[in-house]
């Protein structure tokens, strides 16, 4: 019966977090109907695959979700649609591979911003543009929607082909 749950998972979690990455790349937020609609359509498979064991599975993985990152929420550090996207990828990817999901899109995210930032000419490489002291009030914050979601599907092909013993 697994892999009846991860074919569900691919056909409502991949789009709906390949969705959520687009508005929060073109739009900085994910919508909250979006975030709640993956939650629901988790629990719900979840509880159909697996029972009470996971719906417990599910809970704590979105308590896992929101818990990495409602401290930067708080810190205005991110928005709060980036919060509520890991706690529904928590309900569908359970604690553990929620964390490697986190992992691994905080990484990608790190790159990114170095590379977007950083890496565009051979003076900005070393200078003070892109740094922490430069940052100003109009900084916008980083879509965080887009390297999570990143995150998320480098862990579910880890998890359905086996790699990394996941």
């Amino acid at each position: 019966m697994e892999w009846g749950f991860w074919h569900v998972t691919c056909a409502i979690l991949v789009p709906g977090i390949l969705l959520a990455s687009w508005v929060d790349y073109s739009q900085r937020r994910v919508p909250n109907w979006l975030n709640l609609a993956l939650i629901i359509t988790g629990f719900v498979a979840q509880g159909w695959f697996y029972g009470s064991v996971g719906l417990t599975t599910a809970l704590w993985g979105m308590l896992v979700g929101f818990g990495l990152l409602i401290v930067p929420w708080l810190m205005h550090g991110m928005g709060a649609g980036d919060v509520k996207l890991l706690a529904a990828i928590g309900v569908w990817m359970g604690p553990k591979l929620t964390l490697y999901s986190f992992v691994l899109g905080a990484l990608l995210g790190g790159i990114c911003a170095v590379i977007l930032t950083k890496c565009t000419t051979r003076h900005a490489l070393f200078s003070e543009f892109g740094s922490v002291q430069s940052f100003g009030a109009s900084t916008q914050l980083l879509p965080y929607g887009v390297p999570l979601s990143a995150g998320t599907l480098l862990v579910l092909a880890a998890r359905l082909f086996g790699w990394w013993g996941i």
